[in-house]
């Protein structure tokens, strides 16, 4: 189990890195930014958990 949430950590870490690179300079880019900020966040918080 601990194994599985580390793994889904990392996954979702990277997820809201690739987000925030694909987000452009209007305000789609900001929604994308800031969904990549919110994944990054459960991320570290499920990697901390762990």
């Amino acid at each position: 189990m601990k194994k599985q949430r580390r793994i889904l950590a990392g996954g979702l870490i990277v997820l809201g890195a690739v987000l925030m690179l694909f987000a452009t300079e209007n305000m789609g880019g900001l929604v994308l930014i800031a969904l990549g900020v919110t994944v990054e966040i459960i991320g570290i918080a499920l990697e901390r958990k762990g």
